[in-house]
């Protein structure tokens, strides 16, 4: 692996430009540009918004924040799975022709859509600001908001690993990408974005196993990323669990550890794996 990342390194011009690349097709001719990226998450967030906290009449305190805060890290991860899984398939008659680094092709994928996640984070800051300016009595700010660059370079570990494991098995079996298409789309429900990660806890439907659920549950990696956006970048409100409010639940150090572990080993096995198959690209008919 060490010769394969050296290899890496020196193209990383070549990385760059097609990171680049992505970067200007994506919008090429169009008005708004890069705020395209953010129409699709700012109207989601609005509907769920007015259906839970009007229609549903969850009360809970500056709702819309806690929605875009784990919304958009998953619309990261769901993008960037989407997009690398095609990545090598489309480029397969430059793969036959030309020789570099095959893992450039999904991690262009992963770095665009990475810069347009840094992008929305900073939509967000504004957006904080501006409940802020509209109601100064609480602060959208604090001191958590340190602790942003380890969830960043967290997720882009578990990003990357599994975007490089699924670009390289679709490239074979085209089945892939529609079986990352259903997974992403349960993953969506079954991590906290409509809903709290203490409605797991405080549900009164989990038969007492409440604590062990929890705890299961957060061993999605994707579903642990989402609650730990919310304990960083929000701060902490009472939240609403069908008729009552129940106190926020801090960021649960040792779970995030977990999440960090499997995102450091899907990044090591998926690199691992891509190497190992990315030589077989140019026998695919």
């Amino acid at each position: 692996m060490k010769a394969e990342l050296k290899e890496l390194w020196r193209f990383r011009e070549l990385l760059f430009a097609m990171v680049e690349r992505e970067l200007r097709i994506r919008y090429k001719n169009s008005a708004l540009g890069f705020f395209w990226s953010l129409l699709n998450p700012l109207i989601t967030v609005l509907v769920m918004t007015v259906v839970f906290k009007y229609v549903m009449n969850n009360d809970t305190p500056n709702f819309s924040a806690y929605i875009l805060a784990a919304y958009l890290p998953y619309l990261f991860f769901q993008l960037t799975l989407l997009d690398a899984s095609q990545s090598v398939l489309v480029a397969l008659p430059v793969v036959k022709k030309v020789y570099f680094p095959r893992e450039i092709l999904p991690l262009a994928s992963v770095f665009s859509n990475f810069i347009h996640f840094l992008l929305a984070i900073l939509v967000f800051f504004a957006y904080l600001l501006v409940v802020y300016l509209l109601d100064p009595r609480i602060s959208p700010f604090s001191w958590t908001i340190l602790l942003l660059p380890a969830l960043l370079l967290i997720n882009f570990a578990l990003a990357a690993g599994l975007s490089l494991i699924v670009s390289a098995l679709n490239t074979f079996y085209e089945d892939v990408k529609y079986i990352v298409s259903v997974l992403l789309y349960l993953l969506f429900f079954l991590s906290p974005i409509m809903y709290f990660s203490e409605t797991v806890l405080y549900s009164g439907g989990l038969g007492g196993r409440n604590q062990l659920i929890y705890f299961l549950y957060h061993l999605n990696p994707v579903a642990m990323l989402c609650t730990a956006y919310r304990k960083v970048l929000v701060p902490p409100q009472p939240v609403q669990v069908g008729e009552n409010f129940y106190p926020a639940l801090p960021l649960d150090w040792g779970l995030l550890g977990i999440t960090a572990a499997m995102s450091l080993a899907a990044l090591i096995g998926g690199y691992a794996m891509f190497n190992r198959m990315k030589w077989r690209f140019v026998e695919r008919p």
